[in-house]
């Protein structure tokens, strides 16, 4: 360990909960995320499964005391590793100085949301887990595009992430996050891997953001899939016959026709969406993303016998949803194919989601 063996107390009775966890000296603090991963039998299977290559540039997220830091920097080119702890800044530089290792290393100090990243090839880190999404969707808007991202997860947030259509936790986290990149689950870690041990399990995850993006125009996309994961297993006939929905399409379509719009551009510029999908972490920070179904609805359907042109556009609505076989589907089924086709389908009948 950095900083020489740690050196175990017998604590005395009445104050073990208080006891602080260290490595090198230094106290964790598990409200700011801190738990240093202690196996090195994990630490050498992530090196492993990230298949670094000798030319790589390295970004590693909350570094810590440098474990998983020495091996990146062992099997890559270089590695910058953003720390927000100055403790932990300290730690890292005095366990590499003097070293062979030393040059490789860049070491920035700050808030990795804040903080404008450099060039990487390669991500891979031990993530606090409080920042799960805000930091996938900056990941996911790095320009140039990275190669992939091996990162550490809290285990249901993880496995939101490569959830399938149909399973229990497919959700707008999953779809989202599959239309910029491919995932894939790589192993579960025992909460009793790291010091001090979190009070749930982790996964390590594989993000590889797709090359080149899929052609969609990302703030349609998601203003489609907000609306279509609110009761993801209600039916989308449902949803849409809901009041506040028909009301903000029929807005957007009203405005449209006046600019003479009836056909914006179907794909986001490549800056654009970089700037929407940084945005949408902010709007996912919590895991608890869908909606209990078992809730009382917010919102009142839109009955058939009100006002005229309200009905006119409802039926134009469900009109599309018909036309697509989609009237009697719920979204907790859908595949990221389906929902492209549906909002296709929307956006040629001058029904828009931005």
């Amino acid at each position: 360990m950095a900083g020489g063996k740690m050196r175990r107390e017998k604590p005395r009775s009445g104050v073990a909960a208080a006891t602080p966890h260290f490595q090198g000296g230094i106290p964790f603090h598990k409200s700011k995320g801190q738990h240093i991963l202690k196996n090195p039998l994990i630490t050498d299977s992530i090196i492993q499964k990230s298949g670094i290559k000798p030319t790589d540039i390295i970004l590693e997220i909350g570094p810590g005391t440098g474990n998983l830091t020495k091996k990146l920097l062992e099997a890559g080119k270089s590695v910058v590793a953003v720390e927000l702890d100055p403790r932990m800044v300290l730690e890292l530089q005095r366990r590499f100085q003097g070293t062979p290792l030393s040059n490789k290393l860049k070491v920035i100090q700050g808030d990795v949301l804040k903080c404008d990243l450099p060039y990487f090839d390669i991500c891979v880190a031990n993530i606090p887990y409080q920042i799960s999404s805000p930091l996938t969707f900056k990941l996911l808007s790095h320009r140039p595009m990275f190669r992939c991202a091996v990162i550490m997860f809290q285990r249901e947030f993880a496995m939101r992430l490569v959830a399938q259509p149909g399973d229990t936790l497919y959700c707008r986290l999953s779809v989202n996050t599959q239309i910029l990149a491919r995932v894939n689950h790589l192993m579960k870690v025992g909460r009793n891997n790291f010091r001090p041990p979190p009070k749930v399990d982790s996964s390590v995850v594989r993000i590889e953001p797709r090359k080149p993006a899929l052609p969609v125009n990302f703030k349609e996309w998601d203003g489609m899939v907000r609306i279509c994961f609110n009761r993801k297993n209600k039916t989308l006939g449902s949803l849409f016959r809901q009041k506040s929905v028909l009301t903000l399409l029929e807005k957007n379509y009203k405005t449209l026709q006046a600019l003479s719009l009836t056909d914006p551009d179907d794909v986001t510029d490549d800056a654009e969406m970089a700037a929407c999908v940084s945005a949408l972490g902010n709007t996912l920070s919590d895991i608890s993303f869908d909606n209990d179904d078992n809730e009382d609805d917010a919102d009142m359907e839109m009955e058939d016998g009100g006002d005229a042109k309200g009905s006119e556009f409802k039926n134009k609505v469900l009109d599309v949803l018909k036309m697509g076989g989609f009237e009697d589907k719920r979204a907790s089924k859908l595949a990221q194919a389906d929902l492209m086709h549906l909002l296709s389908l929307f956006n040629k009948n001058g029904i828009h989601f931005a």
